[in-house]
């Protein structure tokens, strides 16, 4: 099997490595290194058609990764770690990283800067014109942790009016905070399809939350905090996790002229659960 034969082998691989994080220049020498098992710099250059310029640095990326190893040698030449093995290193190394990482953010969530940066958003939010106080949501990722977010900073109420899927998703990520804020006095309201699973499940938030479900056929997701921050879903909550669309808006006239008057209509003729 010559060069080429064992590239054009080995290209199948090279988009589902691109799933464990490996760049294109990383996967391309990574699989040629393991075609050839050692190999220098300027070898791998040419088998994997990597700029020369730029192979070093990505050999040495792969290298604190764990995917391969340099060789103390003239001319410095690489060793392929057996993807197994590699693997297992690669998942060892990010673990230490975000250990790391979460413990340095620890750190510095209660050292003095954080109450200095607190202190230039606030004086930056002041010079912000309401309008722009509104962004996009990708992903109900994003949503949950935009929700999470502006769940905390509540002061007075939150009203709720979700699907089956969104009280799911609510329950899963939102009960421990909502406990802690009803806790708090904070009045938390959640409007549910009228159907029997819907109740069953919101029956979790017994004590924490007063449901009431909708008769409507209404499949919106929408959430108030405090008549100031509105989150809304734009997609139908069908959709995959990743294609989920919403929108926030820091507006005290959406929030308290449309979305929380809507919000109350419905209420007033939703059925306690």
């Amino acid at each position: 099997m010559n060069k080429t034969d064992i590239m054009i082998a080995s290209q199948h691989v090279l988009d589902a490595l691109k799933q464990i994080g490996l760049n294109l220049y990383e996967r391309k020498l990574w699989v040629a290194l393991l075609s050839r098992g050692t190999a220098t710099a300027g070898e791998l250059s040419s088998l994997s058609k990597v700029p020369h310029s730029r192979t070093y640095d990505v050999l040495e990326s792969l290298a604190e990764k764990g995917f391969v190893m340099a060789q103390t040698s003239k001319p410095l030449k690489y060793i392929a770690i057996p993807p197994a093995q590699a693997l297992e290193r690669a998942k060892r190394k990010l673990k230490e990283d975000f250990d790391v990482t979460i413990d340095r953010m620890n750190k510095f969530q209660s050292s003095s800067i954080i109450k200095d940066l607190d202190k230039i958003h606030k004086q930056g939010v002041q010079l912000i014109e309401p309008g722009e106080m509104t962004g996009a949501l990708k992903g109900r990722t994003a949503l949950h942790s935009q929700l999470d977010s502006l769940f905390k900073t509540a002061k007075q109420t939150i009203s709720i009016l979700t699907t089956q899927n969104g009280l799911n998703d609510l329950i899963e990520n939102h009960t421990e905070l909502l406990k802690k804020l009803s806790g708090k006095g904070i009045k938390i309201r959640i409007a549910i399809p009228d159907s029997k699973e819907a109740s069953q499940t919101a029956s979790k938030f017994k004590g924490v939350a007063e449901i009431r479900k909708v008769s409507k056929p209404i499949s919106g997701r929408f959430a108030v905090i405090d008549n100031n921050h509105v989150v809304l879903a734009l997609t139908d909550d069908q959709v995959h996790p990743t294609q989920d669309l919403s929108l926030w808006t820091q507006s005290e006239h959406v929030a308290s002229n449309v979305i929380q008057p809507l919000f109350d209509i419905l209420w007033k003729n939703a059925e306690a659960v």
